[in-house]
This record gives structure tokens, C-alpha cells and sequence, in this order.
């Protein structure tokens, strides 16, 4: 009882299992798909997705990257080796590149697993049950305990201990009567 759409291609060893719903105008190349799992319009290549998993519409699954069970990978995410646990969701608009994710972690919006230094690529390693809020950057190599938070807007350049929070970001800072400081080619 797998569907799939119109437009879809699926090249080399593939293997996709029952109940699943591919979307149109989706590729998988060798890569193992579980039972359940519903790919809407995204790119899955030397890729696994395990059972009750979903990703898309538009994300891409980049070689040597491994989903758990009921993972949700949302619209504009890209997975580049690594491993997402069971029941961690990464919304949108995210990159996680050389990472190891436990389980039931929460990626917020626009997240950044920055991973290549300019010479070699490091890996992050995230505990189960945390929470990285919208708009973090991680630099590896980094480790986030189990059941840590990365406050949103954050930098994180030094490991975060079990239960703890990260945050990495200025206090804000208002310059009142800026805008009568500017030249009049820019009001």
C-alpha cells in the first residue's frame, strides 16, 4: 500500500518499505526507507529513515545520514552525516551537518551546525530530551548533555552539562535618536 507519485525517482539500490507515501517530485538513491514514512517532495540520498519518520517538502537527506523512528525533518532542512534519535524533531529552515542527535531533541528554526572550520570538519554531539531554540549557531566540536537548552540566538562554542542552559548572545543595547544622526541620502 505505498504510493507513489508522479515525478518521482528512485535510483540504485533503494529500498522502500509499506504504508509509505512518497510526493511527487521527490528523488531517493540508494537509500533504505522504513514503513510509514511519508517523503513530501525532498531529496533522500545514501540516506536510512526509519519507521513513522517523515521529511519535506523540500529538505535533503545528504549521504551517511540515519533518521529514527518518528522523526519529523520539516521544509528547507538539510541532514549531511549525521543521526537523529527517535522522536527528535527539526522543524525548518535548518542545517545539521557531522552531528550525532539523541532522542525527543527539539531543533528550532534556523539552526546552524556549523561544522567545518576551514581545514576539517568536526562532529556535535547532542544528549537526548534537548531543546536548541530558533536560531543557534553550533560549533563543533561541541557536546550538549541530555536534557540541556541552548537559549535562541546563541553561539555555542563550549560544551553544555546535563540539565544545564547555554546562552551566548549580548545584552541588547538601544542608541536612542539614531535615526536623526544619519544623512539625509539614507532617511
Amino acid at each position: 500500500d505505498t504510493i507513489v507519485e508522479p515525478g518521482v525517482v528512485l535510483k540504485g539500490n533503494t529500498v522502500i518499505g509499506e504504508d509509505c507515501f512518497i510526493g511527487a517530485n521527490s528523488e531517493i538513491r540508494d537509500s533504505k526507507i522504513g514503513n510509514r514514512v511519508r517523503v513530501t517532495s525532498s531529496n533522500i540520498e545514501e540516506a536510512t529513515m526509519a519507521d513513522d519518520s517523515n521529511i519535506g517538502p523540500f529538505s535533503h537527506l545528504r549521504p551517511n545520514s540515519v533518521v529514527g523512528e518518528k522523526v519529523h525533518i520539516g521544509n528547507f532542512v538539510e541532514i549531511k552525516n549525521s543521526s537523529l534519535g527517535n522522536d527528535t524533531k527539526v522543524g525548518h529552515l535548518t542545517y545539521v551537518g557531522d552531528a550525532d542527535l539523541g532522542e525527543n531533541i527539539n531543533v528550532g528554526c534556523g539552526t546552524v551546525f556549523v561544522n567545518y572550520d576551514g581545514q576539517k570538519k568536526h562532529r556535535a554531539t547532542i544528549g537526548d530530551n534537548s531543546f536548541i531554540g530558533c536560531n543557534v549557531n553550533v560549533i563543533a566540536p561541541v557536546t550538549l548533555g541530555k536534557n540541556a537548552f541552548l537559549a535562541a540566538g546563541s553561539t555555542i562554542t563550549k560544551n553544555v552539562p546535563d540539565e544545564a542552559m547555554g546562552i551566548a548572545r549580548c545584552r541588547q543595547e538601544n542608541k536612542d535618536g539614531y535615526w536623526g544622526k544619519l544623512p539625509p541620502s539614507k532617511k
